[in-house]
């Protein structure tokens, strides 16, 4: 999300290089579309992991109560999006940011 969202969470440093692998997605798609080949991003958000056991509590419970599902993320399900876009179901779907995060950022 820090490269489509403004956080003061994550550093400026972090969102410039996030939006900027996201214009790499774009740029690419562009580019390799002609030759067949598709380029999509995942924009993942507050997937359990390590990083996130290593919150405190408070921050976590905070974290949780601004994702409109009440839950964080799985990485099952971030795998499934990449076997989703690796797939030909996707075959028509190329320069787009596939978001994962429980609703936190819509557009």
């Amino acid at each position: 999300m820090a490269g489509q969202q403004a956080s003061s969470a994550t550093g400026v440093h972090y969102a410039a290089s996030k939006a900027g692998m996201l214009a790499l997605t774009r740029s690419f798609a562009q580019e390799l579309a002609p030759h067949g080949v598709t380029v999509n991003a995942l924009a993942p958000a507050a997937i359990q992991s390590p990083a996130l056991d290593a919150m405190e509590p408070a921050r976590l419970q905070a974290l949780q109560a601004g994702i409109p599902l009440g839950r964080f993320g799985l990485a099952e399900e971030v795998a499934a999006a990449v076997v989703y876009l690796a797939s030909p179901a996707a075959a028509f779907m190329t320069g787009a940011t596939l978001d994962l995060n429980g609703g936190r950022f819509m557009r």
